[in-house]
């Protein structure tokens, strides 16, 4: 197969996807890397069908690789994942309100251009998470205690675009990441980034049957096949806090070769997501949590 990655700049040096396209071009694979931050992209000729069999995405939010995926969508070529799928997740006021409307369990989530406008906020609602819309890897979280301590953030808040407040989920300070791998699902926790540490451990476990179940319906609401989740144990159940498309895959065991026989797959079968992978994941035993070797990581 022929296939085109679409790397951003600050994935260039990155395991994920490196490894995977090390891994595609040892199988045999023709895999072309375009970087298209620092290209001059001559849109008409960029995109050509027939020219590869699936172009998939490793980018930041907001970076151009995403303009590009679209235009290969439009001519109709395969792409990894989705390219509606990833916009729907990338800006998080508009997965917000996706996965609320499809009964996932999502906080309550208010959205502003401007920091003065989230001071509506009720009280009630507080402490709140703080967080721009387009953000990723943890970048500009902020836990708000009270309206004061939002006020006194205005300035630091209005460089950040478009904002996102949820009202804070009580919870034991660790973070449950599911990968899914087309359809295989594994699980990591680590320390909240909001924690004293900033997430900077973590270590595999296994998932509840409660907790696959909803990482599934994750990837079925939004259309995905790569991506990660991020769940919050509250007090009345499992809280999805953060969906991403195409993440490190970090923990998951032979990352590189299960992540390129699941690109494989999907350039095979036109990019359609299998439900049969989905259903498979449910129907084998689930453990509930057990903590595996610990090993350094970063959030996603």
């Amino acid at each position: 197969m022929r296939l085109c990655f679409l790397v951003e700049e600050r994935y260039r040096h990155d395991g994920m996807p490196r490894e995977v396209i090390r891994q595609l071009s040892a199988w045999g694979h023709q895999v072309d890397v375009v970087r298209p931050g620092t290209s001059l992209l001559r849109m008409s000729d960029a995109v050509r069908a027939g020219s590869h069999d699936a172009w998939v995405l490793k980018t930041v939010s907001g970076g151009p690789g995403l303009t590009l995926l679209e235009a290969a969508s439009a001519v109709g070529l395969t792409t990894v994942n989705d390219a509606r799928a990833i916009r729907g997740v990338r800006d998080k006021a508009l997965a917000a309100a996706i996965g609320r409307s499809r009964g996932l369990p999502l906080p309550p989530t208010y959205a502003a251009a401007r920091p003065e406008a989230l001071e509506e906020i009720p009280e009630a609602e507080f402490p709140l998470v703080v967080k721009p819309a387009d953000g990723s890897s943890g970048r500009a979280v902020r836990l708000v205690p009270t309206p004061d301590r939002l006020r006194a953030l205005r300035a630091e808040l209005a460089v950040e675009g478009m904002l996102i407040a949820q009202p804070y989920v009580p919870n034991s300070g660790i973070d449950l990441k599911v990968y899914c791998v087309d359809g295989e699902l594994h699980a990591t926790e680590r320390s909240s980034p909001l924690g004293p540490d900033g997430g900077a451990r973590g270590r595999r476990v296994r998932l509840s049957a409660e907790v696959a179940a909803i990482a599934a319906e994750v990837g079925a609401v939004y259309g995905l096949d790569l991506y990660g989740v991020d769940v919050l144990l509250g007090p009345d159940g499992p809280v999805v806090v953060d969906v991403n498309d195409f993440p490190s895959f970090k923990e998951v065991p032979d990352a590189p070769a299960r992540v390129g026989r699941a690109v494989l797959e999907l350039a095979r079968r036109g990019g359609a997501r299998s439900g049969t992978a989905l259903v498979g994941a449910l129907t084998e035993p689930v453990l509930a949590p057990e903590p595996l070797p610990a090993v350094a990581t970063g959030r996603i």
